[in-house]
């Protein structure tokens, strides 16, 4: 094990204007997947509902200071939320930045 593993990881250190989606790893093969930086008119339990329903996991609301409400989905929906918020015509592809490994 080394003492890199250690550091404190902050997954919304460089979050933007735009959309911003990232995956967060928990332990094993679980993961976070957090939407971040949506624009302030928008429901955010509304779209959560509809991220749920149609990708079938579970997710939250988070209160962040820096970034206000985040949204949290379980398991890896990175490419899913993207083509959702693109159809839907919340943002364009160019304007969401999808980040992870």
């Amino acid at each position: 094990m080394s003492i890199e593993n250690l550091k404190a990881y902050d997954p919304f250190a460089d979050v933007g204007e735009v959309d911003d989606i990232r995956i967060q790893q928990r332990n094993g093969r679980k993961s976070l997947t957090t939407i971040a930086g949506l624009p302030p008119e928008l429901d955010q339990k509304k779209l959560l509902k509809a991220f749920k329903k149609e990708f079938a996991c579970n997710g939250s609301l988070v209160q962040d200071e820096d970034h206000g409400e985040v949204i949290q989905l379980q398991g890896d929906q990175r490419l899913k939320v993207q083509q959702f918020l693109a159809t839907e015509g919340i943002a364009s592809k160019d304007q969401v930045q999808v980040h992870g490994f």
